[in-house]
């Protein structure tokens, strides 16, 4: 599946939250479901930096495709690493870098999200096209 048809699906799953707040419920269920993170991976390297609260994204390179595992101290924030390490795992880093798709907009993150979460969101899908332009050099 693209990155394009993994972003129309989440849209489609938000958009039947009618308000902000059950769109936060989404996240945080997204944050309970998601695979347990080793704690040994918890460290400055794969920290994001930008974020209001501490997020990880650790890149592994499989059979010419990025893969995320991802994890933060908060739920809220940990659900959108979540559904961000999602949609841009199991995609080559060209696909990934050349994506244009904007997610604030897309998800219309801009309006439930504060200011520092929005921050947050921005550096985590700049380290994801960082460790992506990486690979294509």
């Amino acid at each position: 599946m693209s990155i394009e048809e993994k972003v129309s699906n989440y849209k489609k799953t938000l958009e039947i939250f009618p308000n902000p707040q059950e769109k936060y419920q989404y996240l945080i269920e997204q944050a309970k479901k998601s695979d347990e993170f080793p704690i040994e991976l918890r460290v400055d390297e794969f920290k994001v930096n930008g974020c209001q609260s501490q997020v990880w994204l650790v890149p592994e390179e499989k059979d010419d495709k990025l893969f995320f595992k991802s994890d933060s101290d908060a739920l809220i924030a940990k659900g959108l690493v979540t559904l961000i390490a999602a949609i841009y795992s199991n995609e080559t880093a060209e696909d990934i870098a050349n994506s244009q798709i904007d997610l604030m907009e897309e998800f219309e993150l801009g309006v439930i999200l504060s200011p520092a979460r929005r921050n947050g969101a921005f550096s985590m899908l700049k380290t994801i096209r960082e460790f992506a332009l990486k690979l294509t050099d």
